[in-house]
């Protein structure tokens, strides 16, 4: 009926009006305000407000227009962003004259809010470390802009599983606002003409309503944007302004969040919320019920494979999940028999081999014969082509070694048959890890001498609480001359460690020599800073000097002439040495020790040097440095 139709033109005209109010209905973050006791607030832009201020979008609609809001709000704020030139001056936010002059903030970034517990100024990403107004800012509209989409895609999840709209969504396709499903099965739903005006609503607001006036997220419309219908103007009071603020923003970023978590959960079970047990249709339980799904893990699919719901890709699965534990429980069985009990006389006797000759675990791979091989293999695929026919249960080859007349009972045997199948999977993997290490697949440590990784646990360097440390494994192969190169390398790199560090420390206590470093440029040594900005200012001469001392050390003592003569760090230079041999074991172990302390001490004097100018001090002395560019800005929460 047109009466109806009439109706439901007004109806969605009314909730479109409704919307372009709503796209900046969130306080905004219209000028500075703040005592001086209290945090003060986003910068009102000045005269020489920087460029990147992008403009914000929003959500035309409380339900599915959110999604198509999402997508034009991104794009508009990209090409904005690049065209709004470097000198756009922009407007002042409203009330920032009204802040006395010494209370007006000098930049745009400068003691805003959001730096809320628990965790302060938040960027592990380091994104605000170059101090780049103009990128804080942009990257602030564009957390804004998310923000507030993402709390009307909340919204617009909640809202229409109580309430939806009377009549025709598209009347010419007979669709009614009814037929269309919450969340993200309405994408495929809602006709093309629909998504196009979703489009061009976002764009409009995005390109037509919603201006900059110079600082992230404020556009002017006052007060849950009745200042659009001229009925409202902004928050006026410092602390309440303040407050809003910083409910926004944490709503915002809560939202961002709330809203993938049930576009996931959307996804995986067909529905944002609810009781998992009312998800009986869902692919993800379509092998809940099977054999072997048992405490404490339950139906365990961490990988995803079933979540097609594929009965005959999953029974293929189960299948070779239980031939993999039949073969596994033998071969484990296999290792534990021998130990105790070998056949009497010969397994191959052209050979004159006995049972009792083939050793157990790996090594009985290079003794059995080709020919046994041979005879294993076939042996293998004869049942596996010939005896075991698959009849469409999965490990019912008609042998029935496990059964019984009681399904219940039954059940329970061929779920301990699983858990015995996967236990034994992961013990023989285990026994050929410990037998390709030690070459034994169990006994007690202490026996394994023979083994590789015990050939340098008795060397220098292996100390308390580490003992020996090799996760690597680099010197699991055994090779003398590898390691010994490496024991070379790794003093060598202690003490030159141990050489900077006390660089670092020593012309900060000591001070430093008088006179000229280079009297031909008139630098004197007092003139050259400490740590890594030294490196600019001494000359490039200089430079090579050093190089050339240290090539010299290097090549004097005979470059590898310690690892020739077995004595890894001996150069005939016995500054830690002594006759008691206990004693002397001690020293070179105590300069291991302190080299490899050294070692990280000095990368950690880099890393702070480089970050903060010098390699130790109290961190609230560096206020120049950039990692506190935006320390004060919204969205710095404790306890980060």
């Amino acid at each position: 009926p047109k009466s109806s139709m009439a109706s439901n033109a007004k109806s969605v005209a009314a909730a479109a009006a409704t919307a372009a109010i709503g796209c900046s209905a969130f306080v905004q973050t219209v000028g500075n305000y703040g005592a001086s006791s209290a945090p003060v607030l986003r910068g009102a832009q000045q005269a020489h407000a920087v460029a990147g201020d992008a403009s914000s979008s929003c959500s035309a609609s409380v339900s599915i227009l959110s999604l198509g809001a999402a997508g034009a709000a991104l794009l508009s704020s990209r090409a904005k962003a690049s065209k709004i030139p470097a000198g756009n001056t922009g407007k002042f936010s409203p009330g920032y004259n009204t802040l006395p002059e010494w209370e007006k903030p000098k930049n745009g970034f400068e003691g805003l809010v959001g730096d809320q517990p628990p965790l302060g100024f938040w960027d592990p990403a380091g994104y605000a470390k170059d101090g780049n107004v103009e990128n804080f800012k942009r990257r602030r509209e564009v957390e804004l802009k998310h923000g507030r989409v993402a709390m009307f895609a909340t919204i617009g999840y909640i809202v229409p599983e109580y309430f939806k709209f009377d009549g025709y969504c598209a009347p010419s396709q007979d669709l009614k606002f009814a037929d269309i499903p919450n969340g993200l099965k309405a994408l495929s739903v809602v006709p093309a003409a629909g998504w196009a005006q979703i489009l061009a609503f976002a764009g409009f607001i995005e390109l037509s309503v919603n201006k900059p006036t110079g600082e992230p997220g404020n556009y002017g419309k006052g007060y849950l944007s009745l200042g659009t219908l001229g009925l409202g103007s902004s928050i006026q009071d410092p602390e309440v302004r303040v407050k809003k603020l910083a409910i926004e923003i944490s709503n915002g970023r809560l939202a961002m969040f709330a809203i993938i978590g049930m576009f996931f959960q959307d996804g995986l079970t067909g529905s944002a919320w609810g009781d998992w047990a009312l998800f009986t249709a869902s692919p993800l339980r379509a092998f809940e019920g099977e054999l072997g799904v048992q405490a404490p893990v339950g139906f365990w699919d961490s990988v995803g494979y079933c979540r097609d719901g594929n009965v005959e890709t999953f029974k293929r699965r189960r299948e070779t999940e239980i031939k993999h534990g039949r073969v596994a429980m033998y071969a484990t069985i296999g290792y534990i028999v021998p130990e105790y009990f070998k056949w009497p006389g010969f397994l191959s006797p052209s050979l004159g081999l006995q049972f009792d000759d083939v050793p157990n675990g790996l090594a009985a791979i290079s003794k059995v014969p080709g020919n046994g091989w041979a005879q294993i293999v076939a042996f293998a695929g004869y049942y596996e082509l010939f005896v075991y026919k698959y009849n469409g249960t999965p490990g019912d080859y008609g042998w029935k070694a496990i059964t019984s007349s009681d399904p219940e009972a039954l059940k329970n045997k061929l779920s301990a048959e699983l858990a015995n199948g996967r236990l034994a999977m992961m013990a023989i993997i285990g026994m050929f890890f410990q037998d390709g290490l030690t070459g034994s697949a169990w006994g007690d440590w202490a026996n394994y001498t023979d083994s590789p990784l015990r050939a340098f646990e008795s060397e220098l360097g292996v100390q308390a609480p580490v003992g020996y440390w090799d996760p690597l494994g680099l010197a699991r192969d055994g090779d003398v001359a590898a390691f010994q190169r490496r024991r070379s390398v790794e003093l060598k790199h202690g003490r030159i460690a141990m050489l900077a560090t006390m660089g670092y420390i020593t012309p900060e206590v000591a001070g430093k020599f008088p006179g000229y470093l280079d009297p031909s440029t008139g630098l004197k040594f007092e003139d050259v800073p400490n740590g890594l900005a030294a490196f600019s200012k001494v000359p490039a001469a200089g430079v090579a000097q050093i190089l050339l001392y240290m090539g010299w050390c290097e090549v004097s003592r005979g470059a590898g002439s310690d690892i020739a003569s077995g004595r890894p760090g001996d150069f005939g230079w016995y500054v830690l040495t002594s006759s008691d041999p206990e004693e002397k074991q001690k020293k070179l172990s105590a300069e291991i020790a302190n080299g490899r302390l050294a070692m990280m001490a000095i990368i950690g004097m880099f890393y702070q040097d480089g970050l903060t100018g010098s390699a130790w001090g109290d961190w609230a002395n560096y206020t120049d440095s950039p990692l506190r560019a935006f320390e004060n800005e919204l969205g710095v929460q404790a306890p980060v």
